[in-house]
C-alpha cells in the first residue's frame, strides 16, 4: 500500500515563506531594473501631455483634411519634394559620417531628382538604383561617439534624446541653405 503524501512536514511552512520571499524580491528587482532612471521625467510628461494635445485637436485633423482634398498624387509629389530638399545634406552628413560612397549616391540621387525628375516631384532616381539614404547632425554626432544623452520630449515634435535635440538647430540651418539651392 502506497503511503500518502504527508500534508504536514516539520519545516514546510517555512520553507513556503522562504521560497515566498524568494520570488516576490526577484520580482521586485526586475520591476526596478526595467525602469531606468529618467532624470527629466516631470519635464517629459508635461510635454507629452501638451503635445497629445496638440495632436488630437489640431494636427489629427489638419492631416485628416489634408488627406481627403489632396489626391494621392500630388501628395506623393510633395512627399518627393520636400525629401529631395534633404538630400544635399543627408549627403554632407553621410561623407561627415566616414560613408563617402553613400554621400555620392545621395548626391547623385539629389541631381538626378532635381533635373529628370522635375525638382523632385517625381522619384527617377530609385529606378535607377539610388535608394533614399536619409541621415541627420544627430547621426553624424552618434559617428563621432557623442552619447545620446536622456530621454527627451520636444515639444510639437515628439520623443528625442539630448543629442539629436541639440543638432536639431544645425540640421534645421544646413536643410534652410539647401532650400535656397533648389
Amino acid at each position: 500500500m502506497p503511503m500518502p503524501f504527508p500534508t504536514a512536514m516539520p519545516g514546510r511552512p517555512a520553507l513556503r515563506a522562504g521560497l515566498l520571499a524568494f520570488v516576490l524580491s526577484a520580482l521586485a528587482a526586475c520591476a526596478t531594473a526595467a525602469r531606468p532612471h529618467d532624470p527629466l521625467e516631470p519635464f517629459n510628461r508635461k510635454v507629452f501631455a501638451f503635445n497629445e494635445g496638440l495632436d488630437r485637436k489640431v494636427l489629427i485633423p489638419v492631416a485628416t483634411t489634408y488627406q481627403r482634398v489632396v489626391p494621392v498624387v500630388v501628395r506623393t509629389g510633395f512627399s518627393n519634394f520636400f525629401s529631395n530638399l534633404q538630400a544635399p545634406w543627408s549627403a554632407l552628413n553621410l561623407a561627415l559620417q566616414g560613408r563617402v560612397g553613400d554621400g555620392a549616391a545621395t548626391a547623385a540621387r539629389f541631381g538626378a531628382n532635381t533635373t529628370v525628375g522635375l525638382l523632385g516631384f517625381f522619384d527617377v532616381a530609385t529606378h535607377w538604383g539610388l535608394p533614399r539614404r536619409s541621415t541627420d547632425f544627430g547621426m553624424t554626432l552618434a559617428t563621432w561617439g557623442v552619447g545620446a544623452g536622456p530621454y527627451l520630449v520636444l515639444p510639437g515634435f515628439g520623443p528625442s534624446n539630448l543629442r539629436d535635440a541639440l543638432a536639431w538647430p544645425v540640421d534645421s540651418l544646413g536643410r534652410l541653405e539647401n532650400s535656397d539651392v533648389a
